[in-house]
């Protein structure tokens, strides 16, 4: 890896991340399945926990809610590539870190308005 892609994988790191504090299923558009439960989540990607081990670099389509404090959950669609995984402390989980690569402009300013709000 040379310094310019190291730097870069190092500041979409330093991206604000945002808990999530309630249980919000993330699906897979494609084949219909639960995903995982969103960790965190930023402008630039999440960590998901859930019952399937991710494929290495593996390109998603999701759909994930975004929920707010008046118990609304406006979904919005991702896509996302795998970046790592590894076992979660439960033998049937997975940790799974996820880059989004693309956003529909409405997409993008519903999370960054749902990022805006206070935790």
């Amino acid at each position: 890896m040379n310094r310019t892609e190291h730097d870069h994988q190092r500041d979409q790191r330093r991206a604000g991340r945002k808990s999530v504090n309630v249980v919000t299923e993330v699906t897979d558009v494609i084949t219909g399945r639960p995903m995982g439960q969103i960790g965190n989540l930023s402008g630039t990607g999440m960590l998901l926990i859930g019952p399937m081990e991710p494929r290495s670099e593996a390109i998603y389509q999701l759909r994930l809610p975004l929920p707010d404090a008046s118990g609304s959950s406006p979904y919005i669609e991702v896509g996302v590539q795998e970046q790592w995984h590894e076992h979660a402390a439960s033998a049937d989980q997975f940790w799974a870190g996820y880059r989004i690569i693309s956003i529909t402009e409405e997409s993008e300013a519903k999370l960054q308005a749902w990022l805006a709000l206070p935790s």
